[in-house]
Order: structure tokens, then C-alpha cells, then sequence
């Protein structure tokens, strides 16, 4: 994948080439989701009409596929086309966090740590870094999508690599490094407790319950290698080729800065988001976090991020005086954390908390926030970059809600399932058959949760009648559930980071993010593929009290 010394473009390149151009010629992605949700209304009427329906298995129901050109779906759009769009899962994440990230950022703050955390590392080691704080970002569910990208591109820049390299290399690394991560997280959870459920269809079956730590060890092998190859394509592939294509360095517009802008696209037939009129006329300009950082700091940023850290420590402080309380509210019924509470459900506010905090006192400190006023700029202006965006999210909110309205993302996953069950395959090859069934269907159906509860309603019973305990199909589910997201249009995310993309190359389409994900996607699966096969023919336990075979 890489060019020759003659300047000869090699195979792996022209594929990636390839790609590029055929995926540019699709439509703009408004018009292209609002032609897929006339084809899915289309056929979800035709399969109706046919009378078609889907047995969920494990239960006795029966959903029949509903189409949009009913009566019925006439009257479901009509009623819920708000409903459809503010309940668009990217928005609940998106819109709080970048009014944090927007204050945080246009600030100072962010850039200044930066600075000081990365300002002499070696240059080598930053797309490692940028792969291993990827592949273990979701931690923070869905928010590690919209922090890691832009900030690994002001890391990148800030030490004079190139910013693509970072931006694509940290959503990279966040999407297909989905399923894995050092520390449990609350999709361990959610995980453990589809699995564990889905078993009572085998009352007299004697297995080991599955829990958040029952993947534990195999993640954690898995979160260091998947970022030891991250790094690597970040740094031998991504960012030569963006050098060798001319990728700008550099913002497209000069108009204002910022994280939060890294959600516009210049070119949005939308409107174009410029720097206020009060900006202009005080002459403020954030061209020293675009241009020319410097790694030394100024003693009055240092000062800043000094106070920053302490307010982050004492937000912490009170954070776990609130949640370790014996009586906190945010514990669960069972005075627990997991596998659901209101803490669990609390990460956008807790994300939101410290960079809104430690974004107003390095403010204060430098005195780029002076008052209430600053801060409501800076926070419109956050949503101002975001506009092309949030048009987006229209129709991608009603595309959404049909396809899950419809049934037919059930009768995808059913009667995918259903037929790799009736090949008849035993020992690795099922599971590795089971793995290439998840990624296919992972291109469709992009909530992690939805697509195992489908899968293991028909997987984790037949794998334990072959005698592979719950807990390893369930780390087979992993590899398939996130290599592929990345290259599906159909992750919402794939719209923010176009959004980015778009900040330096404005005529970039869906086909120059695609091209540019390919380069993780395989080298993901076969190297997870891998380690779940060591694991298999050694017999490893894959967490504390959960082995291979029952």
C-alpha cells in the first residue's frame, strides 16, 4: 500500500483510489438518506403488502413488516417526524459536549494541554497514542466520537505532523476499536446481561453466567494490539498518503477555529458559518491554535491549566463523595452500578462538567473569559458551526426511526442468523462464520445492542448445545460488531467526521472517508480474528471464571 521509488502508485493505493471515486460519485448525504428512505419506505411496503413477517427467536413474537406507503405509515410519519428527529441518538451526545468542547477550546485551554502533554514527546510515538486512546475511548460511549477525532488532529498538528492523519487515524481507531477496552464499560454490562437472559431458553444447561469482567482479559490483549496496529497504519499508511494526495494542513476558511468548527462543512449548501460580527470587530483571532503552535508555554498559560487541573480535582472529589455515597442516587435499585444506573447514564453530563469547568477557570485565568457574554458566544458559536450538521441530522433521524420502524432491520438480522445456522458448522469455523455474519450485518444495523439481542437469541443457545460457553460467543460478537461501522454510511458518526474532513477539503464526499477507513478495517478483524483463535486453541480464560467450553 504504499508507492514505489519510481513513483509508481502500488495496487493497495489504486484500490484505496478507487474506492475514493466511486464513493464520491454518490449524492450529497442529504439526498443520498432521503433516497434511501424512499427505497426502504418502498420496499417495507412491498414486503407489507406480501404480507411478510419475522418470528424474533427465543420468543414467541411475531413482527410483521409494516410499510411507509400504508395508511398506517402515512400516518406514523406525520405524527412522529419531531418525535423522529430529536430523537436522533448523535444529537443527545453531540449538541452538549461541543458547547463544553466549544467554551474548552475557543478558550485556549485545550490547545495549551496540548501543548504541554505532547509539546516534546517524540513524534513517533503520537499515533500510538492516537490509537491506543481510540481504541479504549468508548469509555465514554458515544462521545469518545465526537472528542478523539478533533482533538488527535490538534495533537497531530500541534507537534507538525499532519492533522488528517490524527482525525482519520482517531475515528478509526474509536469505531472499529468499538467493543473493546482496558476497563469495564457500560456496554460490558449491557453486553453480559443480553447474553446471560438469552440462556434461559436452556433451563438444564450448566454454564457460567456471564458478567461485565467476562471478557475482560481477551479485551484488555485486544485493546493494545488493535492499537499497536492502529498506530502503525496511522503512521506508515495514513498520513504518507495524505502527504503524497496534498491534503491541506491548514482550515479551508480562516474564519474562526475550533474544535466545535471541525463540524462544518465550507462547502454546506447550507450557509456558511464565519466569525461573528463581535469577533471581527474586537479583532480577537484564534489563528496561534491553527497555525504555528508552539510547544512552550506562556507562564500565564501555565497558570491557567494549573487552576484547570485543580478545579477538575475537585469537581472529581465531589463527583465520587456524590456517587460512592451508600445512599447516592445514582447507584441502581440494588444500591449498584451496573448493570444499569443513573450513573451509567449520567457520561455526557460528566464529560460536559469538566470541560465546561476547567474551559471557564483556564478562561478566567488568561482572561478569555471575562464574562457571562463570552461564554454565550463562544457557545453560539459552537452551535453556529455545527449547522450543516444538524440539517443533516433531519433526515438521517427519519431514516433511522423508519428502518427500525418498518421491522426490516429484524428480518435482516433473523433471517441472516437463521441462515448461517442451517450451513451447519462446528468448532472455529462457526464462530469464525458467526464473526463474518456480524460484520455484514453491522453494515446495516449499527446499534451494538440490537443487533446481539437478535444474534444471541439464536447463537449463544446453539454454541452452548456445541458446548462453547455464553461468554466466548458473546467475545466473538465483539470482532464482528465493530471492525466494519466504520465504512457503513449508515453510522451517523460518519456524518460528523465527513464534517470534519470537509474543514480542510471542502469537496471531500462519503467515498473519501470510506477510502480512508478501509486501511483499519481488515488488519482489525484478522488481528482480533487471530486473538480469539489463540484463545480458543489454548483453552485461555477470557475473564475471571469464564473459559471457552462449558
Amino acid at each position: 500500500m504504499s508507492t514505489t521509488t519510481n513513483g509508481r502508485v502500488g495496487f493497495g493505493q489504486r484500490t484505496l483510489d478507487w474506492i475514493e471515486r466511486i464513493g464520491n460519485k454518490l449524492p450529497e448525504p442529504f439526498t443520498l438518506f432521503l433516497g434511501l428512505f424512499i427505497l426502504t419506505g418502498l420496499v417495507s411496503t412491498a414486503m407489507a403488502l406480501a404480507g411478510v413477517s419475522v418470528s424474533i427467536p427465543g420468543t414467541e413474537d411475531t413482527v410483521a413488516i409494516k410499510g411507509l406507503f400504508t395508511g398506517e405509515g402515512l400516518a406514523w410519519l406525520t405524527t412522529t417526524m419531531g418525535e423522529n428527529y430529536i430523537g436522533f441518538p448523535p444529537l443527545a451526545t453531540v449538541l452538549p459536549i461541543l458547547l463544553a468542547v466549544g467554551v474548552a477550546e475557543k478558550s485556549g485551554m485545550l490547545a495549551a494541554a496540548v501543548r504541554i502533554a505532547f509539546g516534546k514527546s517524540p513524534k513517533w510515538l503520537l499515533p500510538y497514542v492516537v490509537g491506543f486512546v481510540g481504541v479504549v475511548g468508548s469509555i465514554m460511549a458515544d462521545s469518545a466520537f465526537v472528542i478523539i477525532p478533533p482533538l488527535a488532529a490538534l495533537v497531530f498538528k500541534a507537534a507538525g505532523r499532519h492533522p488528517m492523519a490524527g482525525l482519520i487515524g482517531g475515528f478509526a481507531a474509536t469505531g472499529a476499536g468499538y467493543s473493546t477496552s482496558i476497563v469495564p464499560t457500560s456496554l460490558d454490562a449491557l453486553f453480559a446481561g443480553i447474553t446471560t437472559s438469552v440462556m434461559e431458553t436452556l433451563p438444564n444447561t450448566d454454564y457460567t453466567a456471564v458478567n461485565p469482567v467476562s471478557n475482560y482479559y481477551f479485551n484488555i490483549a485486544s485493546s493494545i494490539v488493535l492499537a499497536i496496529i492502529a498506530g502503525f497504519i496511522i503512521d506508515r499508511l495514513i498520513e504518507p498518503n495524505m502527504v503524497r494526495k496534498g491534503v491541506p494542513r491548514e482550515y479551508a476558511s480562516a474564519s474562526g477555529s475550533g474544535l466545535a468548527r471541525e463540524y462544518r462543512a465550507p462547502d454546506s449548501p447550507y450557509g456558511d458559518a464565519s466569525a461573528t460580527s463581535e469577533e471581527q470587530s474586537s479583532g480577537e483571532s484564534h489563528d496561534s491554535e491553527t497555525t504555528g503552535i508552539k510547544a512552550e508555554l506562556e507562564p500565564e498559560e501555565k497558570k491557567g491549566l494549573i487552576w484547570a487541573v485543580v478545579a477538575a480535582l475537585v469537581l472529581t472529589a465531589v463527583f465520587l463523595v456524590a456517587f460512592l455515597l451508600p445512599a447516592s442516587p445514582w447507584r441502581n435499585e440494588d444500591g449498584g452500578f451496573l448493570p444499569k444506573s443513573p450513573l451509567l447514564s449520567s457520561i455526557v453530563f460528566i464529560v460536559f462538567a469538566y470541560f465546561m469547568l476547567m474551559g471557564v477557570v483556564y478562561g478566567f485565568v488568561v482572561r478569555t473569559v471575562r464574562s457571562m457574554n463570552d461564554l454565550v458566544r463562544m457557545m453560539s458559536q459552537s452551535i453556529i458551526d455545527m449547522m450543516s450538521f444538524l440539517i443533516l441530522a433531519f433526515i438521517l433521524g427519519q431514516f433511522i426511526a423508519l428502518f427500525n420502524w418498518t421491522g426490516i432491520g429484524s428480518w435482516i438480522a433473523v433471517a441472516g442468523a437463521s441462515g448461517l445456522e442451517a450451513i451447519g458448522l462446528t468448532g472455529l469455523a462457526a464462530v469464525i462464520g458467526f464473526m463474518l455474519l456480524a460484520s455484514v450485518l453491522n453494515l446495516f444495523i449499527i446499534s451494538g445492542s440490537s443487533m446481539w439481542t437478535l444474534m444471541a437469541a439464536v447463537f449463544v443457545p446453539l454454541f452452548a448445545l456445541l458446548g462453547y460457553e455464553p461468554a466466548f460467543i458473546q467475545a466473538g460478537f465483539r470482532v464482528g460488531d465493530s471492525a466494519t461501522q466504520v465504512i457503513t454510511p449508515l453510522n451517523p458518526y460518519m456524518i460528523v467526521l465527513l464534517g470534519l474532513v470537509r474543514r480542510y477539503e471542502p469537496n471531500a464526499g462519503l467515498g473519501t472517508v470510506i477510502s480512508r477507513m478501509f486501511p483499519f478495517v481488515i488488519p482489525f478483524w484478522l488481528a482480533w480474528a487471530v486473538l480469539l483463535t489463540i484463545w480458543f486453541v489454548f483453552d485461555l480464560p477470557l475473564g475471571p471464571g469464564n473459559g471457552i467450553r462449558l
